[in-house]
């Protein structure tokens, strides 16, 4: 304790319950600033996964299907988790296979995307299923975003350098007294 006094640091202890136990001399002051430092690093770089819901009928017509389509590649290309819903009314709830068939088409639309959490379910009047953004296509796209980061960082030096601006052609250039007046 007395050469941590004398040097202006604190004597902590790193392992109390070894034989002898184990101190350890710094500024524990310093120490607490770092690991906070390194917290609020942590939490500024964590990617936080929201779940997006997409809603279908079992008679969605194409158009409007094909839409949904590309905002579910969208949110799964955002790395987000895509609730894919089928809603049904009245007495399409007695033909279920409806919206087995549009879940099923779904999945295979977006298998290159996406893989699927939850499989199809019926919770009252409503199916659905959960799908998850593929691990290859995430990591395909942070090779991609690296790849074009490395290509801006060489090429900027190169954008630096400016040609000299042509000079106008004085032939070619009507002026005010070429006109017929």
């Amino acid at each position: 304790m007395r050469t941590a006094q004398e040097n202006g640091f604190d004597l902590v202890e790193v392992s109390p319950l070894a034989k002898p136990p184990v101190c350890k001399i710094m500024d524990y002051g310093k120490f607490k600033y770092t690991e906070k430092k390194k917290q609020s690093e942590a939490k500024k770089n964590q990617v936080v996964v929201q779940l997006k819901e997409v809603k279908f009928r079992p008679r969605t017509e194409e158009h409007d299907y094909d839409t949904k389509i590309r905002h579910i590649r969208e949110f799964l290309e955002e790395s987000n988790k895509a609730r894919v819903t089928v809603m049904f009314r009245g007495r399409e709830l007695s033909h279920r296979e409806l919206g087995t068939k549009v879940l099923e088409r779904i999945v295979a639309d977006l298998k290159e995307v996406a893989v699927i959490e939850s499989s199809a379910r019926m919770e009252g009047r409503q199916m659905f299923m959960i799908l998850a953004p593929n691990p290859r296509m995430i990591q395909s796209q942070r090779d991609k975003a690296k790849a074009a980061a490395a290509a801006a960082a060489t090429a900027a030096p190169a954008a630096t350098v400016s040609a000299p601006a042509p000079e106008a052609d004085p032939v070619a250039a009507p002026t005010e007294t070429d006109g017929a007046a």
